[in-house]
This record gives C-alpha cells, structure tokens and sequence, in this order.
C-alpha cells in the first residue's frame, strides 16, 4: 500500500524552510534588476560617446537607447525557454540560472574597451553582451514571481507576490545610488574608469547572490507535480499553455504592455530628457532615482498588504489612475529645472504610484495560470510584450521629443495615458471576462478555504 503523500497543500501556512524564501527573492532579484537598470542609465548617459561616437550627441544617444531596445528583442526567448524548464525541472533551478547568467554578461560590459580602442568591435561586445542579459533577464521577474505566491498562504499572496517588486527597486536603489556616485566624478573619470566601476561590481554581486538563491527550498505546488512522474514525463506546458489559457496570456501581455512602457519611459528616458533637453546634471535625476526608489521600498510592502485586504485588480485601477493623473504633471514639475521639483516628479511616480502597480502585478498575473503552467505563461506573456514596450517605448519617447521642433513632451504624456488604459483594460477585462464576474483560480481556493474555518 502506497504511503500518502507528505507534499505540502498548496495555500497552506508556510514552513519554517518556506520563510527563506523571501530573503532570497528579493536579494536575488535585486541583484537581477540592479544589472538591468545600470545598462539603462549608462546607455542614457555614457555609452553614447564612448560605444558610437557622433558630432551629434543626440543621433549617440539614439544609438545608446538602440542596444537597450535590442536587449528586450530576446527577453521573449528566454522568457519562453526558462518558462518551460521551470514548468518543467522546477522554479529554483531556473532562478539560478538567470542570476548567473545576467550578472555575469553585466560584468563583461564593465570590461570591454572603447569604440577609439578597439573600433567597431566595441559596440558588436556590447550588443552581445546585451543580448545576453536580456536573455536572462527573460524569465527572472516571472519566476520569481511563481517562486513567492506558490510558498505564500492563501491569505497572504498579494503581500508574499509582491517580494519580487521589493528586490526590483532595492536594485533600483543600489543602481541609482551607484550612478550618481560616477556621476559625480569629473567628466574625464566619468568616460574613461568611473562607469565601468559599478559594472565590474556585479562579478561580486552575483557570487552573493548564487549562493543565496542555491539554498531556495522548490515550492509545494512544483513538489507535488514533480510527485506525478508520468504526468512529468508527458507535460508540454507551452503547447497547453497555447491551448488551454491563452485568456490568461491576454490578460498578462495587455496589463505588461502598460506596466512596462510607463516603467522604463520614467525610469530611463526621465534622465537622458534632463541631460539632453534640460541641460540638467546627471547626478540630479540619477538622485532623484534613488530618492524615488527608498520611498518605493516603503510603498512595496503596503501595497501588497492592500492587495490582501483591498484586492489586487482594486490596487491595479488605483495605480492606473495615479499614471493618468499624472501624466502631464510630470513633465511640468521636470521642466521647472529646479532639483526640489525634478525629485518630487521621480518620487510621485517612480516611488509610489509605479511600484504600487509593480507591487500588485505579482499576484494579479500568477492568478492567471494553473502551477503546471504558470513559469511558462508568466514567462511568454509578460515578456513578449514586454520586449515590444519596454524596449521601443523609451525610444519612441526620445525620437518624438527629439524631431519636435520645440522638444515638446505631449506624445510622451499621451504614451502615459495609453499605458494606464491597458493596464484599467486588463484588470477590468480580467473580473468581467465573457460577460461574467471572474475570480482568479486562486481567489476561489482562497475563498474555498475561508468558508470551510468559518464552518
């Protein structure tokens, strides 16, 4: 006679193992995001001159965004590849992989000569190098996703789906407070060994962070699919994936389309329009960054607490709310040219409106998808629309203000809006879906359990 199973239930309390989940979460992923977004500042304030020398600062900086755009072109693949392996051999050993992978390309980049050195072997390193961190960046934010809300209890999965958010600006933070330090160093040092500080920096980090990603315990969900070693064997999550939830796919890449553009427009291409347009020091959107990011590290946790109080598509509609709100305000306040109003522009937005999105999103986009297919379907719904609107968007932003005449940010607002209507779209599209009221396949496990201890 077969004993039963000891898997733990999913929706259940966590164990005393389960609760190193967090740490290593969040330590992770912001590791992940602190590479990720050092490559975006860098191309908008260094790599220009230094990667494709122009007479034209401008046509540089349009080529430095370029190679950010590229690194999303491939975010898909790794998406879709680490999306099935962790449908497949499990959340933690995709995790790792992605550390790895990410912060070792991250650290190259700090190795690689100038165009005046080396010539256009300079710029070809830094496509590929690139393309590498994009590729692992592909699946990190997703499968850290999966990793906290599958270890979470029922009653806690908005506040433990929002770990990955919190590493996301802690990196924000580590990366910001990085760049403003090289910043701060003459022109000279800046392009010739300052920037390239923080890159080395990630050969460190990284090693930190394998070696707390390592000891992550598999979740119970995984653990009890991984049970079932015949249903393993015939598992094709993408082509199920395809079949079966391409409703959750929707949900996922509308709500990504808003989510992603508006991120990176105000965390990226807010410091090249102040550089280029402004005439505004680096270093004062770059501390207005990180002055946004430790208000963000606050609102993160809050806003996940509200999720498990409030609901998450509620949260979801607040935040698209705060976007179009602000989508005009925020340019006015940058164009007053005065410190003070530049950082309170990054602090409404970068610090609590966005991560208060970013926040919810975690359990709001697990929801959609079954375990046996949630890495794969976070994995491809999030990431190819999120290569089409976090890479394009911040091009799209400087090319507009850079053809008007007058350098004018209305386009750049309306973009705004538009990414606030997807993301409302989304959540409202998901709770009325064919016509009827929806829960989340979650939100009725939770609401299952919460009947049952009230009998």
């Amino acid at each position: 006679m077969t004993p039963p199973s000891k898997t733990p239930t999913a929706g259940a309390p966590p164990s005393r193992k389960s609760k190193s989940v967090g740490p290593a979460v969040v330590v992770g992923t912001a590791l992940e995001f602190f590479d990720f977004y050092l490559y975006a500042s860098m191309a908008a304030l260094v790599f220009g001159p230094i990667f494709f020398p122009s007479e034209n600062s401008a046509v540089s900086t349009l080529a430095a965004f370029s190679t950010f755009a590229v690194g999303f072109l491939v975010r898909p693949l790794g998406g879709i590849v680490f999306g099935i392996l962790g449908d497949r051999i499990g959340r933690k050993a995709v995790l790792t992989c992605t550390l790895l992978l990410m912060g070792v390309a991250t650290g190259c980049i700090g190795l690689i000569p100038s165009y005046e050195k080396i010539g256009i072997a300079a710029p070809i390193l830094l496509v590929v190098f690139r393309l590498l961190q994009g590729f692992g960046a592909g699946a990190e934010f997703g499968s850290a996703v999966a990793m906290s809300y599958e270890h979470a209890a029922s009653k806690s999965r908005g506040r433990q789906g929002a770990w990955p958010a919190l590493g996301v600006n802690i990196g924000l933070l580590a990366s910001s407070l990085a760049v403003t330090a090289v910043t701060s160093l003459s022109d000279d040092a800046l392009h010739s060994w300052g920037w390239r500080v923080p890159f080395l920096v990630s050969f460190v980090l990284v090693g930190l962070g394998y070696w707390m990603r390592r000891s992550l315990p598999e979740t119970p969900e995984f653990e009890q699919m991984a049970a079932a070693a015949q249903t393993r064997k015939k598992a094709q999550p993408l082509r199920n994936l395809l079949k079966n939830h391409w409703r959750g796919l929707t949900v996922v890449a509308v709500s990504t389309i808003g989510l992603n553009s508006i991120s990176y427009i105000f965390k990226t291409f807010s410091l090249s329009y102040l550089a280029e347009f402004r005439d505004v020091a680096a270093n004062v959107g770059a501390f207005g960054i990180s002055l946004a990011s430790a208000v963000a590290i606050v609102v993160v946790p809050l806003a996940g607490r509200l999720c498990d109080t409030a609901g998450t598509r509620r949260v979801m509609l607040i935040g698209a709310g705060g976007i179009a709100v602000l989508a005009f305000p925020f340019f006015w306040l940058l164009d007053a040219d005065r410190p003070i109003y530049i950082w309170a522009a990054l602090i409404l937005t970068v610090g609590i409106v966005q991560p208060t999105l970013l926040a919810a999103s975690g359990s709001f986009l697990a929801q959609q998808f079954p375990p046996e297919v949630r890495v794969s379907g976070l994995g491809a719904g999030r990431e190819v629309s999120g290569a089409f609107a976090g890479g394009l968007a911040p091009l799209a932003a400087l090319t507009m203000v850079t053809l008007s005449p007058t350098h004018s940010t209305w386009g750049v607002s309306v973009i705004f809006i538009a990414g606030a209507l997807f993301i409302a779209g989304s959540a409202l599209g998901d709770q009325y879906r064919d016509g009827t009221l929806r829960v989340g396949i979650d939100d009725l496990q939770a609401r299952q359990e919460a009947t049952v201890r009230g009998q």
